[in-house]
């Protein structure tokens, strides 16, 4: 008699059938940590272009400008620009010093911009001490919280009155995560 080995059609089955379940219980879990993983992406792509922001400020000794590509200005979703505003306008015209572009963002993450001065177009200014600022006035402090969200993921990016900011979790760290404007 001679013997085969290899699998039989039933054990086949029955390895496929417990990779499944297996399968259909995990997918949830890394569903949610791809999701986390990517609204952190984002948030430190934000915290990294306000820092530049601030850095280009101090290198050049003059104002720089970070807003929304989105023409209102008022979408941060839509990307973002770095550049210095010549015309006062808040708005990355043609002709004006680009010093960063950034593309959009997922469709499913969400940014609420709140800042101590409200109104559109929004935007973050830093001046040449590397504090935040007044498009139209450099020595006027604002600050404020843009909040990113994804599913019942969030991340508050702070920036403090002195141009500082700091990425945190409103769900881990609630007390230390209100927001700057408040």
């Amino acid at each position: 008699m001679r013997r085969h080995n290899g699998l039989t059609l039933i054990e086949l089955l029955v390895v496929l059938a417990l990779a499944a379940i297996l399968l259909g219980v995990a997918a949830p879990a890394f569903q949610q940590s791809l999701q986390r993983l990517r609204l952190q992406t984002a948030a430190n792509d934000l915290q990294a272009a306000i820092d530049l922001t601030r850095s280009q400020a101090m290198a050049r000794g003059s104002k720089v400008l970070m807003a929304p590509l989105e023409p209102s200005g008022s979408n941060w979703q839509s990307g973002w620009a770095i550049f210095i505003d010549r015309n006062g306008n808040r708005r990355p015209d043609p002709g004006e010093p680009l010093i960063y572009r950034h593309d959009p963002l997922r469709a499913d993450i969400s940014i609420t911009a709140r800042f101590t001065s409200g109104g559109t177009p929004t935007y973050i200014a830093y001046n040449a001490a590397g504090r935040t600022c007044r498009f139209d006035n450099s020595l006027t402090a604002r600050w404020g919280t843009l909040s990113l969200a994804q599913g019942d993921q969030a991340r508050n990016v702070i920036i403090n009155m002195l141009g500082r900011v700091r990425v945190c979790d409103p769900k881990t760290e609630p007390s230390n995560c209100a927001s700057a404007a408040d």
